[in-house]
């Protein structure tokens, strides 16, 4: 609930905190340039009583001195705690320094001045500089006017002689309309700066859900440079280590259950790997089918990539069994992971996607895909840096398409 009496923003602009805060923000920004300027005017009627009006009534000075303390004292007032977060208030007190206390002033000489052009300056002014909060204007208004007719009537004061020349009603209603003007001005200008927000937000929000669908096809990186330069991307990496994983058998099942329960199976599995990848800081390049590729050291190079490949490897198959506990399945996982160099970039104008190239992936397929089901097999160079931290079993020299006979480990855990 709004509890400050001089908030006055129409119930749709409250439902929406960002507007609301952007109307405080606008509102306090405004009102320090209105002050500035308030304080500088007043200072120069100040020098210019003191230097070429001697012969004015005094309570001209007393008028602009009063004022230009009451602005300064709006000035603190606004990087006070109160103003900063109820500008408002602080408007309120601008506006009537500068119109109220020439009245007080003109009744210390028993005169009831109807100044409507300095009034109609200032209700002006702050439509034009603050075109915000339209009742809030409105308030100031009839502040003014009620403290002149109490001025006027409540003690008997006269009135300067062009009220008597043009009439009192005449006045009020040039100046009521003037006000109406001012104020139906500052609504439109409002309802049309809510509905620009609004078009602004929705785009925002839009463009963050774009955002955040790249995210999920290309890494920040690539995707900030795309934007900068819409052209290839491909760049050399010397060491990265690539990881490929296989459902065994699914190509069986997928004749056995229906499409959408194997989908709905497929999903459950690979959004698990995709949890361990963030978790890991490591980049998903791709599933093709029941494949899943991730790579470690890139699209930023990153120190112990292997290690991390490796404890991503081994929670993707503690993953597999709690899976098929929860779900009372017996699937099995074929894993395998190569380290090497490789180039990594998008291609193409269409259906970006950032995938990678060289012998190290290819060799990182073999390794799965002449590997054994629920074993994570690595190559001879992963078993070199693992080996001091993780327990590894020498499977031996096996052939390997395209690439001859290896020698291939078998990755079984860590060393506690």
């Amino acid at each position: 609930m709004n509890t400050n009496p001089l908030n006055f923003v129409s119930p749709s602009l409250m439902n929406n905190k960002e507007y609301t805060t952007w109307c405080h923000s606008f509102l306090w920004k405004r009102l320090r340039l209105g002050i500035i300027i308030g304080v500088i005017a007043i200072l120069t009627f100040i020098v210019l009583n003191l230097s070429y009006y001697q012969g004015l009534e005094t309570y001209w000075l007393y008028t602009n001195l009063s004022q230009e303390i009451a602005l300064l004292c709006c000035w603190g007032l606004l990087y006070s705690k109160m103003g900063r977060h109820h500008p408002e208030f602080i408007f309120i007190l601008f506006s009537w320094s500068i119109t109220l206390i020439p009245l007080y002033w003109y009744s210390q000489v028993e005169i009831a001045k109807f100044d409507f052009i300095t009034w109609t300056l200032v209700f002006l002014g702050q439509a034009t500089l603050l075109p915000l909060k339209w009742r809030l204007h409105l308030l100031s208004q009839l502040g003014t006017l009620t403290f002149f007719l109490i001025l006027w009537l409540g003690f008997k004061l006269s009135l300067e002689p062009i009220i008597i020349t043009l009439g009192p009603i005449l006045m009020f209603l040039y100046l009521l309309w003037f006000c109406i003007i001012c104020d139906f001005s500052v609504y439109l200008h409002e309802t049309l700066q809510y509905s620009e927000f609004k078009a602004k937000l929705q785009l925002q929000s839009e463009q963050k859900k774009s955002e955040r669908l790249l995210l999920n096809i290309l890494p920040a990186s690539i995707i900030r440079r795309l934007k900068q330069k819409p052209t290839i991307v491909a760049d050399n990496f010397s060491n990265v280590t690539v990881l490929f994983a296989d459902i065994v058998g699914f190509t069986e099942m997928s004749g056995r259950i229906s499409p959408t329960e194997l989908l709905e199976m497929l999903n459950d599995i690979f959004s698990m790997f995709d949890t361990l990848a963030e978790q890991y800081e490591l980049e998903k390049i791709k599933t093709i089918g029941d494949a899943y590729m991730v790579v470690a050291g890139l699209p930023e190079p990153c120190a112990k990539n292997t290690v991390k490949m490796a404890n991503l490897a081994l929670d993707m198959q503690k993953s597999i069994v709690t899976f098929n506990e929860r779900y009372h399945k017996n699937l099995q996982i074929r894993i395998g992971i190569h380290t090497g160099p490789a180039i990594a970039g998008v291609i193409g104008i269409k259906k970006f996607a950032y995938d990678l190239w060289g012998d190290t992936v290819n060799t990182a397929s073999r390794m799965e895909s002449h590997g054994v089901a629920n074993k994570i097999q690595v190559s001879d160079s992963i078993y070199e840096e693992l080996r001091a931290d993780y327990i590894l079993s020498k499977r031996g020299k096996i052939q390997i398409k395209g690439k001859g006979e290896m020698v291939t480990y078998f990755l079984e855990g860590r060393i506690k």
